[in-house]
């Protein structure tokens, strides 16, 4: 079985879940497509005063719910392809969340290490002129993603808001607090994971409280995801980010974790525990492998040696299309990205729903919207699974996102 790439994960994905769904074959068909896809040359002028030249781009995959929706990331490893199979994800995570959007992303091609705070400010600005007349309110709606944050999203806004002449605070969101963000939106996603971790255990009859837990990325999503499992009673046995790994068998200290972190900027050196590789990490014997770095981090070599009782997808596209049969064949039940790492697209939503009536609301009235909205895709999954007999629970969620994005189009119609 041969490893496929990001686009060509997803589109198996969809193909695989088109029997469970009751979806128009035009229809179908058109969903395989994105609708556009922007390629826009970035550059700027360094500290050093030479000029370098970045590439970046902005899919839109489908907008028949309603506006596109989808982070920007920066990242050495961005391409076309997975842009666009980002935008797609994104599409069907939107629907199983039952959120009136559809589906985006944006990236830059770039190491953002390698650039200071005011490069990467000059960066962002001009990706956003270069995307500027495909996004607004009401258009497209950028948000963070890998290597960008409250910062890179405040100056996002600023630049379209300076062209528009007048604040336009719903044009992104993940914004710090003092421009329109919204409470709870930096842990969102991690949230979501530790909400959907809850809902796993008690569908599978285990007791989280006794789980042993390996994350793979510890970056926002896997630090939140650590620090709010740990708080739940499991034990964070071993974490990796791209300086490398630490595993104690007794349980890691997630809150010293998160200090060295942000002394150190990355994992490695952390005295909790002993040094482990990234490849070891993914084959501990544990309760939970948790994937929240980058896609195809679960290839068919790691699937087959995988220890884990339970994969809970973080990231995005973490487990390949073949790595995928080969856990199916050994029993090992997945949880879906669409599914779990949905709770930054949530509050993304009730940010923007807030700017929009120009009215916020408090952390804990955020944090229940994002925990019902999470519960009642987590049941819907499950039903769907149980219903329609579908082989795992990833095609039982894209079978119910693609009956929802299907719907939306049957009824619009197609123009001219």
């Amino acid at each position: 079985m041969s490893e496929t790439s990001p686009l060509e994960n997803m589109l198996a994905q969809m193909s695989a879940a088109r029997p469970y769904a009751d979806i128009d074959d035009g229809v179908f068909e058109r969903l395989k497509h994105p609708e556009r896809t922007l390629k826009v040359t970035l550059p700027i002028h360094r500290d050093d005063g030479s000029i370098e030249v970045y590439e970046g781009y902005r899919c839109q995959f489908d907008s028949a719910r309603g506006p596109y929706k989808g982070g920007v990331r920066y990242h050495q490893s961005v391409t076309r392809e997975e842009v666009e199979a980002l935008a797609g994800w994104m599409t069907w995570k939107t629907a199983l969340m039952d959120l009136p959007y559809g589906g985006a992303k944006g990236g830059v091609v770039v190491d953002t290490r390698d650039l200071s705070d005011r490069e990467i400010e000059h960066l962002t600005r001009r990706y956003t002129e270069g995307i500027r007349r495909m996004i607004g309110p009401a258009m497209d709606v950028p948000a963070p993603d890998i290597n960008t944050g409250p910062q890179e999203m405040a100056w996002m806004m600023d630049t379209y808001s300076m062209y528009e002449g007048y604040v336009v605070p719903d044009v992104v969101t993940g914004k710090p607090l003092s421009i329109g963000g919204t409470a709870g939106r930096v842990e969102a996603t991690g949230r979501g994971v530790a909400i959907t971790a809850d809902h796993a255990f008690e569908y599978f009859e285990r007791d989280l409280t006794e789980a042993t837990i390996a994350i793979q990325g510890f970056g926002n999503v896997g630090s939140v995801t650590a620090r709010l499992l740990d708080e739940r009673g499991a034990d964070i046995v071993a974490v990796s980010d791209i300086t490398g790994g630490v595993y104690n068998a007794d349980g890691l200290d997630t809150g010293a974790l998160e200090a060295h972190l942000e002394s150190t900027g990355g994992v490695a050196g952390f005295e909790g525990g002993r040094s482990i590789d990234n490849d070891d990490l993914l084959r501990l014997d544990v309760d939970v492998l948790c994937p929240a770095a980058l896609e195809n981090a679960i290839t068919v070599d790691v699937a087959e040696e995988l220890r884990a009782d339970l994969v809970l997808e973080a990231a995005n596209g973490p487990t390949t299309v073949a790595a995928d049969e080969v856990l199916r064949e050994r029993d090992v039940p997945v949880v879906p990205d669409i599914l779990t790492n949905a709770g930054g697209v949530i509050v993304s939503y009730l940010e923007w729903v807030q700017n929009s009536q120009q009215y916020s609301w408090d952390l804990e009235g955020v944090n229940a919207d994002l925990e019902r909205r999470i519960s009642t895709a987590f049941e819907e999954t499950i039903e769907a699974f149980a219903e329609r007999e579908t082989p795992d629970l990833r095609t039982a969620a894209y079978a119910v996102a693609l009956e929802r994005v299907g719907d939306a189009h049957g009824v619009r119609g197609l123009f001219p």
